[in-house]
């Protein structure tokens, strides 16, 4: 299962009119990054304080806010590598202090399962974004080729996490008789990303395996490294 890259232009047209009226105010690419990353930073604060509707719902206006930088970057003409790396260095150092701000607030509630299962998530997740990043490297999947394959790219984590948290702040309120549903919610959460994204894992290392035993490509992998 992915999500195709002609799926992906057709959501980011819908933001393009966003993104370019937040340029028209004198946002740059790399500034909506760095505003992204910063709303990331309080949503894991949120979270470690154990606030999880309000870190769950800052967290997810964070990543919303981040997809606007690659949207207007490309609008305006304003696409570089340096901004590519820039992007894709502050979401993963955000997806990782939010996963540690789960970690620390589930250590702080005695979710010890939860706990677990948000290291579980916090390495499956970041097995997906290394596979991209090293077969890219190694001249496999250019472009945006890779972000298509898999089950739970980071959007999907982003949207899964931030709907799971919510959902663990609010059904405890509708479920006064079971006051473990907050843990055992936010620990099935956990659980499915890091399933989601072990299996997404898998399906970018067999793309990259099928891509090496086409003569093409390996050929092309030898040249590189000859």
């Amino acid at each position: 299962m992915t999500l195709s890259n002609d799926s992906r232009d057709r959501v980011k047209k819908v933001f393009e009119p966003i993104a370019l009226g937040m340029g028209r105010v004198g946002l740059t690419p790399d500034g909506l990054t760095l505003i992204g990353f910063g709303m990331t930073v309080v949503g894991a604060l949120l979270l470690a304080g154990q606030q999880w509707l309000a870190g769950g719902i800052v967290v997810l206006l964070g990543g919303i806010f981040d997809m606007f930088d690659g949207t207007l970057a490309r609008a305006t003409g304003q696409v570089s590598r340096l901004g590519a790396f820039i992007d894709s260095v502050f979401d993963r150092w955000g997806e990782a202090l939010v996963f540690l701000g789960i970690i620390v607030g589930c250590v702080a509630a005695s979710f010890d399962a939860a706990t677990i299962l948000a290291a579980m998530a916090m390495a499956s997740a970041f097995m997906v974004s290394y596979t991209r990043a090293k077969s890219e490297g190694l001249g496999f999947s250019n472009g945006t080729g890779m972000a298509a394959i898999g089950l739970m790219p980071r959007e999907v984590r982003l949207v899964a996490l931030s709907v799971g948290l919510v959902l663990a702040s609010v059904l405890p309120g509708l479920r006064p008789d079971e006051p473990d549903v907050l843990a055992n919610v936010l620990g099935s959460t956990l659980a499915f990303i890091a399933f989601g994204a072990t299996i997404t894992t898998v399906q970018r290392i067999l793309h990259v395996h099928r891509q090496a035993t086409t003569p093409a490509a390996g050929r092309s992998t030898e040249q590189e490294h000859s």
